[in-house]
């Protein structure tokens, strides 16, 4: 991303910016191509945040139709049917991020994210997908890591008033201040897949619960062949099931996963729009500090839960794989 100085023009807009994070990062931000795939209120909120802090482009992934339903947390689809009525979730999303901030480009790619080869992702600096299944994340992962460029690779979910983010930035370099010091750090993330591979016996006792109900879900979800957040109060039996069978395979006590949790998840498995945008804020706030250098970045994955309020880290990457 190393290149071209800032422009008069983007010197004058993100000037407000720059005084906070420095040129360098917001040269860095200009030049950034960033995808998403999988539109919904979270996403959304991403986008915004991004489009604002002045990235390069940003091209966004879902062919599906825009309905009424998304209308209650996606804040960037016209709530006239005349206008919606017709067009995709991505469309509408582009024209209404294009007036948050004319000098990003955003675009709209057409077609079936598991399709695309790896050289797509190769035009790319930041890979973000949400509403996909447990599958498609392992394997657009997967793809990012098999590129000879460094591309960054997030997931991002939120269901009823929780939600769940990992981060994989494969060898990142970054700088941090301490006290009057810079100081040059390095980290080394592991895959999606190389993550939730971690016996759960291995794991903290302290581990956040939402971590194993979230796996449970998607599980499930992958199991019974449907789409994500594709589950009702009448698949809770076979989640309780589910979750029990995990639970003796792992050797993992059933109450680190309580049968309330997953009773929530299931019953509302939309998004609670007041999640959104902080879901969406703290993604948007690691995209910048993974393409800018700045700052320690999140590793690898976020919890949040509306319930109690708490926003929990919680890092696998140094835990035996048993492998």
């Amino acid at each position: 991303m190393d290149g071209e100085e800032l422009t008069e023009q983007e010197t004058a807009l993100y000037d407000r910016q720059i005084r906070v994070w420095g040129a360098d990062a917001q040269r860095r931000l200009s030049k950034a191509h960033i995808l998403v795939c999988g539109i919904n209120g979270t996403t959304a909120e991403f986008c915004k945040n991004i489009v604002l802090a002045g990235v390069g482009s940003l091209t966004l992934v879902d062919d599906r139709v825009a309905t009424e339903e998304a209308l209650s947390a996606n804040f960037l689809i016209p709530c006239d049917e005349s206008v919606y009525g017709g067009k995709t979730l991505t469309e509408l999303c582009r024209d209404s991020l294009k007036d948050f901030n004319p000098m990003v480009r955003v675009s709209v790619e057409k077609g079936d994210l598991s399709n695309f080869g790896v050289e797509f992702y190769s035009n790319f600096d930041v890979v973000v997908i949400s509403c996909c299944s447990l599958s498609t994340k392992k394997l657009i992962n997967e793809k990012c890591r098999k590129l000879s460029k460094r591309v960054a690779f997030c997931t991002v979910d939120c269901r009823d008033s929780c939600g769940e983010i990992f981060v994989d930035l494969q060898l990142h370099k970054y700088s941090k201040q301490k006290l009057e010091e810079t100081i040059e750090c390095e980290q080394n993330y592991p895959s999606f897949e190389e993550s939730i591979s971690v016996p759960w016996k291995a794991l903290p006792r302290k581990m956040s619960k939402l971590y194993f109900a979230m796996r449970v879900i998607e599980r499930f979800e992958e199991a019974e062949q449907r789409k994500p957040g594709e589950v009702s109060i009448a698949d809770l039996p076979g989640v309780l099931k589910l979750k029990k069978e995990f639970c003796e395979s792992q050797s993992l006590k059933e109450s680190h996963i309580p049968d309330a949790l997953l009773e929530r998840l299931v019953t509302d498995p939309g998004e609670f729009p007041p999640v959104c945008p902080i879901i969406g804020g703290i993604l948007g706030q690691e995209v910048i500090k993974a393409i800018s250098g700045k700052g320690e970045p999140l590793k690898n994955f976020f919890f949040f839960d509306a319930m109690d309020g708490k926003g929990i880290i919680e890092d696998l990457s140094n835990f035996n794989t048993g492998s």
